[in-house]
């Protein structure tokens, strides 16, 4: 019986989905789920963040704070501490009279447990994962969790990822300094307890601070490793503090009299600049607009203005004839000297000053400098021009480095582009996108430290002292707990004899060559003129060898092991300078996320995107000869 044409159809278009069904579990294909972008076999994709409400904003925030390594350094390290404290030092409440006037205790016991730093570092966890295939999460539960913190909702309606940045850098830095303040109150209660036993006070060593603890490091041996921990908090938290945190400094001098203010600090947790009216403008000029020196006229100084007072009480006593009127005015002239020369800041209630219309008006000058870098500083491009009936967006062309330079000639800090956060659209509309570094911090892990330090070692000794390639790289001597060998002139020689070339892997590692294969090198011109120096070496060196070594093997086999170690021994050599030019070589790679669209792009487009920027994550450069290399080119 002949079928139908459409039960037929339908029993093909049903086989074929079922062999796509079939293909695509049991033999997965990546070109499948992945972008635009993956046009080779490397797979190419982040988790992306879903878009239900307008949260564009939230999104390329989050996306920028993924990609900061010194944030997610400072995450771990503050759970952790708050881990290892216990949580009754801070569920603990201060007494009433640290709390500051209108706060609550139950805001206080949240600063202290540090809800949204635990929040956050689950949410950076989450974007952080390396999926093989297109992966896509909500960011609902760390908008809870910041809803729920500062009891208010998140409105869609005004959307600032600027504001958003800000909130949440700034609950962040109330709980570090909320957790610095509960470790300090629990280190000074253990003291105090401490203090009042007796014979704790007897068995006090005073050769060493009290803040030291001497603990013992299991090494395998009867006693242990000594170790000392410094439990300074004080000091660990100055240097590990967090790291958008900030200090500037402002200072006003009057050009008339030369008077200098005190200086003012503010700290600051992200840094906005204005964004001039123009075509095109660079960022050291946005910076220039906030740290330039700015003249203020019309400006009434504390100093001038005491020694007009000087000047008028020094007329009235000179028009008086009253004794009692002459030695008040002499006790106010004496007290308005004495301020002058001290403290002209100082407020004078005893003495009746002249009105403030009547004291002269000068012309000042005003500072601004940052005192304290923060590892990560974020930039935020104000490009809003307010008009009396509206308001609209500059949109100037800002151009941006990739390396920036901040501070002075002595103090000058370097820091690195890691993520930006561009707006596309007007003022009142658009879309937020944000690009993110694929940076990954090495090292992860140090397999062969010691290996590299004993290669180092040999080579710098005796290279040319190598051992036969035969021997096994598993019969290493021992190491004592410096990571030092305990007889470096028998064991340099035979770690710099054993065949440890270094190869690339495709992940950028260094790896061992199995310890009975030489080496192998391409067939060049170069590679021939070497080897035939060195077998002319090995055949003038054939003569100084024992009787021994002479009828165990042929001039061949020994010419060919001479040849092996000296290659060997040469690429030993060689390894820093690789290792130093593939140091030097820069991550390219970005990723332009927008919600769960994501791309890979290079350097060159995240530093055309000019007129989009608004935020940009810079993260300070640390003090390592490879950086320091790459600041000197």
């Amino acid at each position: 019986m002949q079928e139908k044409p459409t039960t037929v159809a339908a029993y093909a278009a049903g086989a074929s989905l079922a062999a796509v069904a079939l293909f695509y579990v049991f033999g997965p294909n990546y070109t499948l789920d992945a972008d635009e972008a993956s046009d080779n076999n490397r797979k190419k994709s982040i988790v992306g963040l879903s878009n239900q409400a307008n949260d564009c904003f939230i999104n390329s925030v989050l996306q920028a704070l993924a990609g900061l390594g010194d944030l997610r350094v400072y995450l771990i390290r503050e759970l952790h501490r708050r881990e290892l404290d216990g949580p009754e030092v801070y569920n603990t409440l201060p007494s009433l009279d640290e709390i500051p006037r209108g706060e609550k205790p139950v805001k206080v016991r949240e600063l202290q447990q540090g809800t949204i730093t635990r929040a956050l570092k689950e949410m950076l966890d989450r974007l952080n994962e390396r999926p093989i295939y297109k992966k896509t999460i909500s960011a609902r539960g760390f908008i809870q969790a910041l809803e729920f913190a500062y009891r208010t909702r998140i409105s869609r309606n005004q959307q600032d990822a600027q504001e958003f940045l800000q909130i949440v850098a700034e609950r962040l830095c109330d709980e570090y300094h909320a957790g610095v303040k509960a470790r300090q109150r629990a280190l000074g209660s253990n003291e105090v307890s401490s203090g009042s036993d007796a014979e704790s006070k007897a068995n006090v060593d005073v050769s060493r601070p009290p803040a030291d603890i001497e603990v013992r490091i299991d090494d395998g041996s009867e006693t242990g490793l000594p170790a000392i921990i410094d439990t300074k908090l004080k000091e660990i938290d100055n240097e590990h503090g967090f790291p958008f945190e900030g200090k500037l400094e402002s200072q006003i001098e009057c050009q008339f009299c030369h008077y200098k203010y005190k200086p003012n600090q503010t700290s600051f947790v992200n840094l906005t600049l204005q964004v001039p009216q123009k075509s095109s403008t660079s960022l050291s000029s946005c910076f220039d607009g906030l740290l330039k020196t700015e003249y203020i006229d019309d400006f009434k100084c504390d100093k001038c203005r005491l020694q007009h007072a000087l000047q008028v009480k020094m007329d009235e006593k000179v028009k008086t004839w009253s004794e009692k009127e002459k030695e008040r005015l002499d006790m106010e002239i004496e007290q308005i000297k004495t301020a002058i020369e001290t403290d002209p800041e100082m407020p004078l209630d005893s003495i009746t000053l002249p009105p403030p219309n009547s004291a002269p008006k000068r012309r000042i000058a005003r500072y601004m400098r940052i005192t304290v870098f923060p590892k990560i500083i974020a930039i935020h491009l104000s490009r809003s021009i307010f008009d009396r009936s509206s308001s609209t967006k500059n949109a100037a062309k800002v151009s941006f480095p990739e390396r920036l330079a901040l501070g002075g000639i002595l103090s000058q800090k370097w820091f690195k582009l890691l993520a930006i956060v561009c707006h596309k659209g007007s003022h009142n509309s658009g879309h937020y996108e944000s690009f993110r570094r694929n940076h990954i911090y090495p090292p992860f892990a140090t397999p062969d430290v010691f290996s590299s330090y004993a290669q180092s070692r040999a080579t710098s000794v005796n290279p040319s002292r190598a051992q036969s390639p035969h021997r096994s790289a598993r019969n290493t001597p021992d190491l004592d707990a410096k990571g030092m060998s305990s007889s470096a002139s028998a064991s340099s020689p035979s770690l710099s004899g054993a065949s440890t070339s270094t190869k690339d892997s495709p992940r950028g590692r260094t790896h061992l060559n199995p310890p009975s294969t030489p080496p192998t090198r391409p067939a060049t011109s170069s590679s021939r003129v070497s080897f035939q120096s060195n077998r002319s070496k090995s055949s003038a060196s054939k003569h100084t060898l024992s009787p021994d070594t002479e009828t165990n093997g042929t001039g061949a086999d020994s010419a060919r092991k001479s040849v092996s170690s000296f290659s060997m021994s040469k690429t030993s050599l060689e390894t820093p300078a690789s290792k130093l030019r593939r140091r030097r070589k820069t991550n390219d790679r970005w990723w332009r996320i927008s919600d769960e669209k994501i791309k890979e792009c290079k350097t060159s487009d995240v530093l055309g995107m000019q007129k989009e920027v608004y935020l940009m994550f810079y993260e300070m450069e640390k003090p390592t000869f490879g950086s320091q290399a790459a600041g000197s080119r």
